[in-house]
């Protein structure tokens, strides 16, 4: 009986061990990075501690924020001053993440109407909607080093492989996806360049109408889903860069964002306006392998921009009323932010060294 006893009090010890270890683990993840998220009535970025929630400071956006992205070591922001409407802007605001300032912005030249932002490799991607183009910043001397045309009409955000070595991009008015290649082992006359040598595949996921914008592509790289707020999904596969499913889906009426939790088991859609299905949830949760719908989420408003917590653990939506947090293991709202009228664009970055 003493035996038993034993066994049962380090089978509790050991579990209580273990959830320590993991709360430990998890808060540790969350003080390695920073959450980003921008106010585009404020003009202003916030940086907040995703542990306490707090903000933690803000920096000035520049004209029309819409999307940011944080260099690699977590000490400078870049963002998109769109100029939707204006004939489109060409400038990135430079914030400066550790003493909450503006640096000078970066002039785009030609590389018109910035959206999409992304920090991939070490270098800062972003979408030119006017130019029909995806360029890219280096971090070392806050100026474009690349840039390649799309040949679409509105490349809206973009998003990376691990390696760095294919891009993509859905195209708004084109109704296309493109799936942007490094070249590998060509010979040309003019012996390009290994960063100059790409191919681009363009596949058609709908009609201009359908206004599909909001993607994202999966953790292992075979597929793409991008949302319409008509209420369709399109899903590609990237590897034989077809139209792999077509799906009429009424809930996602009003869809903006796109995103697969880290796992690549779920794809979280964001619904900005209520579209043709009100009261239906903000966020639509639906399984990755069987393409089914499985939860609705309430987040008090619509909802812009999705970010994934490296970790898998959390979510963050941008909603109309604040920051929401939601829990990926429940799925429910757990903590909310106000960072100011209309937030939209939201991106992690790493905890900088002073």
């Amino acid at each position: 009986m003493v035996t038993k006893l034993s066994a049962l009090i380090a089978a509790i010890a050991l579990l209580i061990l273990n959830v320590r270890a993991t709360t430990v683990q998890g808060q540790a993840t969350l003080q390695q990075g920073r959450l980003l998220v921008l106010s585009k009535g404020d003009l202003t970025l916030s940086v907040i501690d995703p542990v306490t929630l707090k903000i933690l400071g803000k920096v000035p956006s520049g004209p029309d924020p819409h999307e940011v992205a944080a260099s690699a070591d977590g000490r400078t922001a870049y963002i998109s001053n769109y100029g939707a409407g204006r004939g489109g802007f060409n400038t990135l605001t430079v914030g400066d993440l550790v003493n909450f300032t503006a640096k000078p912005p970066i002039d785009l030249g030609p590389l018109r109407g910035p959206h999409g932002m992304l920090q991939a490799g070490g270098k800062i991607y972003f979408t030119a909607e006017v130019a029909k183009a995806i360029g890219r910043v280096d971090p070392a001397t806050n100026k474009v080093d690349w840039a390649l045309g799309t040949g679409q009409d509105i490349s809206h955000m973009v998003v990376a492989s691990q390696d760095v070595k294919r891009l993509f991009t859905v195209n708004v008015q084109s109704a296309s996806a493109s799936v942007i290649e490094r070249a590998v082992g060509r010979a040309g006359r003019f012996a390009p360049a290994a960063d100059d040598d790409w191919t681009i595949a363009s596949i058609k996921v709908g009609d201009p109408s359908d206004d599909f914008e909001g993607f994202d592509v999966s953790p292992d790289g075979r597929e793409l889903w991008t949302a319409s707020p008509r209420g369709k999904i399109a899903i590609v596969d990237t590897i034989s860069k077809k139209l792999a499913d077509a799906i009429d889906a009424p809930v996602v009426s009003g869809a903006n964002r796109v995103k697969f939790t880290p796992d690549g088991k779920r794809v979280l859609i964001s619904r900005l306006s209520g579209g043709a299905a009100p009261g239906s949830g903000n966020i639509i949760v639906f399984d990755a392998a069987t393409r089914k719908e499985i939860k609705r989420i309430d987040a008090g408003g619509g909802v812009g921009g999705i970010l994934m917590q490296p970790d898998g653990a959390r979510a963050y939506g941008s909603s109309r009323t604040g920051v929401v947090v939601i829990d990926l293991k429940t799925y429910e709202v757990v903590g909310r932010v106000d960072v100011g009228p209309n937030p939209d664009g939201v991106a992690w970055a790493a905890t900088p060294s002073r």
